[in-house]
């Protein structure tokens, strides 16, 4: 069986990650050790090739709007997945935040974590965190370019934000020329910005050259009006038509879900037809059971879908989809 290294070095079609944070750092052991056998349980019955687990931050510095649910720290990603979750069946994908980290600090914290070998590096929230410390994404990624070559290391990509700024194509292209091999979007709720970009993507690919890299789209439901909120606040574009329908549904959650369907499948048509490798990331905001649950219903619903689509992207076949 391949690793997941390898899958993502053949530029493999098809795959699939699950997602969500650590417990609260404030959780009591015993009762981290009873939520971590659960997780595995869960998760080693799910058709997966990877396991995230977020970093997450405070990022109230990112924006004026209140904060829909307070800020509480996690454990920290890595320590949960080495110290809990060992008993995970398939590779974890670390995220790593760069706020408040100097090149010393963070070039020792890859070197105590060598044993972890998936990460995907998180931008600071704010330019007043980089002038702190000074040391920004890009300095992340020269570092590990440099001392920790070994390291598979994945890139996030904004969808929303290529509806602005018109780059975020060429921002991926960048990320790849700095050693990541692969991208992770945000939450996906406008399936029309997501398909913007990659067709600039592949359209910028076949102009200059260059091989597409994979990218993995969040899917993640939504089970109350106040987790919708903290979608916007997350900066999730969520389109004014579907806000409505979720809103005033009688069941957000199983609309959510049927809506999360519906763009994995838009998603995959959409790249099929330009041999475009995409695969798919299915998280939980939310730590209610019953949202959980949907992202299961999520998760297993797409994974027959996804598993026709197992096959490696190159660039002969990105050209020939073109002809």
């Amino acid at each position: 069986m391949k690793a997941l290294k390898e899958k993502i070095a053949a530029r493999e079609n098809g795959l699939l990650l699950y997602s969500f944070a650590p417990p609260k750092i404030t959780t009591a052991a015993e009762k981290l050790q009873t939520i971590a056998e659960k997780q595995i349980n869960r998760i080693n019955n799910l058709a997966i090739d990877g396991l995230i687990l977020y970093d997450i931050q405070d990022e109230s510095e990112r924006t004026n709007e209140q904060r829909t649910f307070p800020f509480i720290q996690t454990v920290p990603p890595e320590e949960y997945f080495r110290y809990y979750l060992n008993g995970i069946k398939v590779p974890g994908i670390i995220y790593k935040s760069i706020a408040n980290q100097t090149k010393e600090s963070f070039n020792e914290w890859l070197s105590n974590n060598k044993d972890l070998e998936n990460f995907v590096f998180v931008g600071a929230s704010s330019s007043a965190q980089i002038a702190a410390t000074n040391f920004a994404l890009t300095d992340a990624y020269d570092l590990r370019k440099d001392q920790h070559q070994h390291l598979l290391l994945g890139g996030i990509t904004i969808p929303e934000r290529h509806s602005k700024k018109g780059d975020e194509h060429q921002r991926i292209f960048s990320k790849t020329t700095k050693g990541c091999s692969f991208f992770v979007s945000q939450c996906v709720y406008n399936v029309y910005e997501s398909k913007n970009l990659l067709s600039d993507y592949y359209y910028d690919a076949i102009e200059n050259k260059y091989e597409l890299q994979p990218i993995f789209f969040t899917l993640s439901p939504c089970g109350s009006i106040k987790t919708l909120e903290f979608m916007k606040w997350l900066g999730i574009e969520v389109p004014k038509w579907l806000y409505n329908d979720l809103k005033h549904a009688k069941d957000i959650l199983e609309t959510s879900v049927r809506t999360s369907i519906l763009i994995a499948d838009e998603l995959l048509e959409f790249a099929a037809q330009k041999q475009i490798p995409i695969g798919f990331n299915v998280e939980s905001i939310s730590n209610k059971k019953d949202e959980i649950d949907a992202a299961t219903e999520i998760l297993n619903n797409i994974a027959a879908r996804l598993q026709k689509e197992r096959k490696p992207i190159t660039a002969e076949k990105i050209v020939a989809a073109n002809v």
